[in-house]
This record gives structure tokens, C-alpha cells and sequence, in this order.
């Protein structure tokens, strides 16, 4: 006599799970919370400060960042004039004059032995 499998036999429990027989509730999807985006505040700069420069315009963000870049410019320039002054007054010999730097003659190198590499 020959063996049938319990999957194919209209009565058998495993073949009204297989096909989803008799299922009376349906099986809801779980929902799952989505993670939500939040604005926190920076160690530099508080959440009203990164707000107000998110919403600037470029126009207003190019023009702040021209004012600060010139005024850098004007500090190294000072700079550079209180260093020429200096160098003014002491008479341009403030630094020692420089020595020639002495050559080392180089280690002769080890003649090639025909055969090794």
C-alpha cells in the first residue's frame, strides 16, 4: 500500500495550516514606532542659535562671512606692520647670521658582487 503525505490529504491538520483553512481572525501587521527626528542643542551654540542661522538667507550668510574674512585680513596686516617696525627700530640685524651648513662627505657604497643579488 502506498504512503501519502499528510501535506496533500484535504483533512489533515497540516494541510489546513499549509493552505489557511479555517482562519477566522485575521492577523493584524505589528506596528512598529518610527524613530522621530528631535533638534538638540550643540556644546557651541544653543537650539534658538542654530534655528536662526539655519533660516538665514545666503545673501546675509556670504555678507557675515566677507566682514569676518576682512577683518582677518586687517588683523594679519597689523600684524605684519608691527613686525616691520620692530625690525625697523632694532636695525634689521635682530637675527644671527646664518652659518653655512657644513656637508658630510657620504659613506662610499659596497662595489656589486658579480652572481648575488
Amino acid at each position: 500500500q502506498m504512503r501519502r503525505t499528510p501535506r496533500k490529504l484535504n483533512w489533515t491538520q497540516l494541510y489546513r495550516r499549509l493552505h489557511k483553512k479555517g482562519t477566522t481572525e485575521e492577523v493584524q501587521k505589528k506596528r512598529r514606532t518610527r524613530a522621530t527626528k528631535t533638534q538638540r542643542a550643540i556644546v557651541g551654540a544653543s537650539l534658538d542659535v542654530i534655528k536662526q542661522k539655519r533660516s538665514q538667507k545666503p545673501e546675509q550668510r556670504a555678507a557675515a562671512r566677507e566682514a569676518a574674512l576682512r577683518e582677518i585680513k586687517e588683523r594679519n596686516r597689523a600684524k605684519q606692520a608691527a613686525k616691520k617696525e620692530q625690525k625697523v627700530k632694532t636695525g634689521g640685524t635682530a637675527a644671527a647670521p646664518k652659518q653655512p651648513k657644513i656637508k658630510q662627505p657620504k659613506p662610499a657604497k659596497a662595489k656589486a658582487v658579480p652572481g648575488k643579488r
